[in-house]
């Protein structure tokens, strides 16, 4: 973690808000981010998919078989 500036101490104390010391902390945090690889995305990405489908596959079946269930009672 690098220290603080005088300048900037001071610029925190003010309570305001110095756009240069955000930008500067954003591409600090950056840094530290391990970025998936693209196979990692990809197996991801499906997986969320196959799971999208499969819950609303289940919502529509189950969904279907109260409308046919009502329509037996009513």
């Amino acid at each position: 973690m690098a220290k603080k500036t005088e300048g900037e101490i001071q610029e925190t104390q003010k309570g305001g808000f110095n756009l240069t010391s955000f930008f500067d902390g954003t591409k600090e945090e950056l840094t530290k981010v391990v970025w998936p690889s693209r196979q990692q995305v990809i197996s991801e990405s499906v997986a969320v998919l196959l799971m999208v489908i499969l819950s609303a596959s289940l919502i529509y079946l189950v969904d279907n078989f109260f409308g046919w269930a009502a329509k037996q009672v009513f």
